[in-house]
């Protein structure tokens, strides 16, 4: 019996924000339970716990390369069941892992297949919206899909305090599960009969092409993979940063909840304003906001001023530039990908996760007892994206191009 179609536009979002948040959990529950999980495995170093997060987030970016062509061939909704098994068997997997490398072997596919789950993701409401509309339901599914993050490191400070970390990954394979119900039941195919692509290495090749020669969807790509550096340099750092730097480790739920929280109220606030105000202005504005904040924390911390008060202000505000950001850029990425949606996300995605994640990693390795380090980086990370930015716009910042206004009119 075929899928029941979502006419509701709001459990739709509610489904492609839940598919979402299977990454945040992944990730985010983790940032409690690393000093229990390097007890438990023999890891003394704490920069190689991090390796927990970093290994699925490189995971997660190496197989998108792969399930955007898949998913173009053979459509959206096989391929989202297939990679919710594959996140909850895996999950179970690290949950029985017996040392830190098994563990990190079964992350790493976790990753995989939760690529599989966000690139079909990006190509459903791709394949329904377009233009600014597309940019709003995004919004609104980053704003929900921001629960997250607010929520994942509460739950894995929960889970620690009544069992051992190994329930955490038991919670997020019921999680995967509980998703994979709710897709069969509900999300219909939607991706066109004449949008399929053949599996074959000329039309991977056109469509790499396609996605890579045009001068948006790259020099967006990579403000993305920028800001995709910025955000995993913080989490790699994040945990040290409570625990060693203002000695209030037990702080981290609270405090990741609440920067996270900022960016909720930014993506919901960009769902509202972007059909007024536009993509441009907004994503443009925002970036340059906070590279400037990145920079000015920086000195805050190289001058012996930083506090965890101060720490948590000044990268909330940086957590809502970035929210009003990526909502912003991701759309403007795919604004003419439609012919090759699945392609061009998983391209876009991979490039940015795996090259942010490792540029994370570097970041995180330069923890040295203070937050500036991060905070260099973020600040080098933001320069770069605008310049990205600025070549792909030719130098004009914050106007939609008239070609632009033309085709959406």
């Amino acid at each position: 019996m075929p899928p029941a179609d979502i006419r509701s536009r709001a459990e739709f979002i509610g489904l492609i924000a839940s598919t979402m948040m299977i990454v945040a959990f992944a990730i985010d529950s983790m940032l409690p339970a690393l000093p229990a999980i390097g007890q438990s495995l023999g890891v003394t170093v704490e920069a190689r716990r991090s390796l927990v997060i970093v290994v699925f987030s490189v995971g997660f970016g190496s197989a998108q390369i792969f399930v955007g062509t898949i998913s173009d061939r053979f459509g959206r909704r096989g391929l989202l069941l297939v990679s919710l098994i594959g996140y909850a068997v895996f999950g179970l997997t690290a949950a029985v892992a017996p040392t830190f490398p098994l563990l990190l072997a079964a992350r790493v596919a976790q990753g995989a297949f939760a690529a599989g789950a966000r690139v079909v993701a990006n190509s459903v409401v791709r394949d329904r919206f377009v233009g600014r509309e597309m940019a709003q339901v995004m919004s609104l599914a980053s704003g929900l899909f921001m629960a997250a993050p607010i929520l994942a490191p509460s739950l894995g400070t929960l889970v620690l305090a009544f069992a051992p970390w190994r329930w955490i990954f038991v919670a997020l394979a019921l999680l995967g599960a509980a998703l994979w119900v709710w897709v069969f039941l509900r999300l219909p195919e939607t991706l066109r009969p004449e949008h399929r692509r053949p599996i074959s290495v000329r039309h991977v090749i056109d469509a790499a092409r396609i996605v890579i020669g045009d001068r948006q969807s790259l020099g967006y790509t990579i403000a993305m993979t920028c800001l995709s550096c910025s955000i995993m340099g913080f989490l790699t750092s994040v945990q040290p940063i409570f625990a060693d730097v203002f000695h209030h480790g037990d702080w981290l739920p609270a405090g990741f909840a609440f920067m996270a929280g900022s960016m909720a109220v930014a993506s919901l606030t960009n769902s509202r304003i972007v059909m007024w105000w536009g993509m441009r202005r907004i994503g443009h504005t925002a970036l340059i906001l906070f590279t400037a904040i990145a920079a000015g924390h920086a000195l805050f911390a190289r001058f012996g001023h930083e506090t965890v008060f101060t720490f948590i202000g000044l990268q909330s505000a940086m957590m809502i530039c970035f929210a009003l950001t990526t909502s912003n850029f991701g759309a403007m990425a795919m604004e003419h990908m439609a012919k090759v949606a699945g392609s061009a996300s998983s391209i876009q995605g991979s490039f940015s996760t795996v090259i942010g994640a490792l540029g994370g990693a570097a970041i995180g390795l330069n923890f040295n007892g203070t937050t500036a380090p991060l905070y260099v980086g973020v600040t080098i990370a933001g320069l770069t994206a605008l310049a990205a930015v600025l070549i792909a716009e030719r130098g004009r910042l914050f106007a939609t191009p008239i070609a632009v206004m033309a085709a959406a009119e």
